[in-house]
C-alpha cells in the first residue's frame, strides 16, 4: 500500500491543496493519498479563525467529488497538542504496518524541513515528495539519511520533485480577503468550500 499524506491547518482548504494533490496523484504511483489536518501546527502561530472540527468540515466539502483515492485523516484532530509529523508517522506506522508512506508538501514546507522535529526519523519512515511553489525553491535539507530520487520507490529516505503547482495561493491571504469583503469571491476557494464558508458565516 502506497500512501501520501498530505498535513497542513486548511484553514481554508484551497486550490493550491488540491492542485498539489493532483500531481502527488499522477506521479507517485499511490493507491491513497491522505489529507491530515493539524490539530495546532508547530510551525506557525494559531491564527485564531474556525475551530477543528469547522476545518474539517470544510475539507470534507473541498474533497467532495474530487477523487476516490483521497479521504480525511483524523489521526492529529484525535490526538490534540501540538502536531508534530514524527509522531504522526510513528502512530501510522504502528497501526498499518507494511504501508509505504510519503509526505507530500510544497518547496516553501521543504526549506525548513531540517527543523522539524527529529527530520532524520521522519526520514527513516517516510519518503518526501515536493512540489515546485513559485518563489520558495529550496534544495536538499541536510538531513541524515535523506537522498534525491527520479521516482519514489515506495521506501523511505527518497525525496521526489514534482512539477511546481503553478500557484502562490496561501490561506492566509484569503483569511484576509475575506474577512476584508465577505460578499466578494476571494479566487481560489473550491465552490463548494466558499458555499460552506458563506452559509456559516466564517473569517468575518
Amino acid at each position: 500500500m502506497r500512501v501520501g499524506l498530505l498535513g497542513g491547518a486548511f484553514n481554508p482548504p484551497h486550490e493550491g491543496h488540491l492542485r498539489l494533490a493532483r500531481l502527488a496523484l499522477e506521479h507517485l504511483g499511490l493507491d491513497e493519498l491522505r489529507f491530515v489536518p493539524t490539530a495546532l501546527s508547530p510551525h506557525k502561530p494559531d491564527p485564531g479563525g474556525p475551530g477543528a472540527e469547522t476545518r474539517l468540515h470544510l475539507l470534507t466539502e473541498a474533497l467532495r467529488a474530487f477523487d476516490p483515492r483521497c479521504r480525511v485523516e483524523r489521526v492529529e484532530l484525535e490526538r490534540g497538542g501540538t502536531s508534530y509529523t514524527v509522531d504522526t508517522l510513528e502512530a501510522l506506522a504502528s497501526r498499518e504496518p507494511g504501508a509505504g508512506w510519503i509526505l507530500v508538501m510544497g518547496s516553501d514546507q521543504l526549506a525548513d524541513f531540517a527543523a522539524w522535529r527529529r527530520p532524520e526519523r521522519i526520514v527513516r519512515l517516510a519518503s518526501l515528495a515536493v512540489g515546485r511553489r513559485p518563489g520558495a525553491e529550496a534544495g536538499l535539507p541536510a538531513v541524515p539519511g535523506l537522498r534525491p530520487a527520479t521516482t519514489w520507490s515506495g521506501g523511505p529516505g527518497e525525496l521526489v520533485w514534482l512539477p511546481s503547482t503553478d500557484t502562490d495561493l496561501a490561506s492566509t491571504d484569503l483569511r484576509r480577503r475575506l474577512a476584508a469583503d465577505p460578499a466578494q469571491d476571494p479566487g481560489g476557494l473550491p465552490a463548494q468550500v466558499l458555499a460552506a464558508i458563506r452559509a456559516e458565516n466564517l473569517y468575518r
